[in-house]
């Protein structure tokens, strides 16, 4: 049978498709609860938390987060199952960096030029660089596994966005802790921590998710 003939029998398979459906769901509870449950036990919210709550930059790194997992998420849901089409959720994956473009383009034009580098390096790189990874270790493990029920056609791919989804959760729960909240600092280090989740995913997925 050739490779085109067998991934369309697997797109047609209902119970497949209802099975990755449920582990994904329970994927993403699953990695929530791993991922919040060591943020609290380990590090918790920062101190300032209800002034900072008041501010418009630290309600921000949410609105950056939240999007990124979301549509992460949205395409895991998608990528594990063979021959359907990413293309509208692959795009809207750059609605998290375009909204963190847009707010750094924005402070830069209204703070003087020499404070720039200041609110770009910020106080807390290595936490950051830290953190954001060890928190999406839970979440990963579990939409590798989930993945695993389905049939990616591209299994590094897969694993990558499953490692963006993971790392979109656990900086959620990071920069609630971080008190760095410049868009400059969020547009150099959070990006980071997270192509670093989402390069491992990538390495995981090519071995874990072949089929």
């Amino acid at each position: 049978m050739k490779t085109d003939d067998l991934i369309n029998l697997l797109a047609q398979d209902a119970p497949v498709r209802t099975r990755i459906g449920k582990a994904l769901a329970l994927a993403v509870v699953a990695g929530i609860l791993i991922s919040g449950g060591l943020f609290f036990a380990m590090i918790g919210f920062r101190g300032d938390i209800d002034s900072a709550m008041q501010t418009v930059r630290f309600l921000f790194k949410f609105v950056v987060t939240i999007a990124l997992a979301a549509t992460a998420c949205a395409v895991v849901f998608r990528i594990g199952r063979p021959g359907v089409s990413l293309r509208i959720w692959g795009w809207a994956l750059l609605a998290a960096p375009i909204l963190l473009l847009a707010a750094a383009a924005v402070e830069m034009a209204v703070m003087p030029a020499d404070s720039w580098s200041a609110r770009m390096i910020g106080h807390n790189a290595r936490f950051c660089l830290t953190l954001i990874p060890l928190l999406s270790i839970g979440p990963l493990a579990c939409f590798l596994f989930a993945l695993r029920h389905g049939a990616p056609e591209r299994p590094g791919v897969a694993g990558a966005v499953a490692g963006l989804a993971a790392s979109g959760i656990a900086a959620t729960f990071y920069a609630s802790n971080c008190t760095d909240d410049s868009p400059l600092f969020v547009l150099l280090w959070y990006p980071i921590a997270i192509a670093m989740v989402t390069g491992v995913g990538y390495v995981l997925g090519r071995r874990i998710l072949r089929w």
